[in-house]
């Protein structure tokens, strides 16, 4: 029972860096896309 929850901890960790990591790269990709789309504007 010990193993299981620890795992289920371990998981919950990994699945929040990754989500960190995702919505790290979708601000970097937003921000590019709104960069491009104002100098084109311009």
């Amino acid at each position: 029972m010990q193993t299981l929850q620890r795992s289920y901890t371990g998981l919950g960790l990994l699945m929040r860096l990754n989500a960190d990591r995702v919505l790290c790269a979708g601000a970097i990709g937003a921000a590019l896309m709104l960069g491009t789309w104002i100098v084109s504007g311009l």
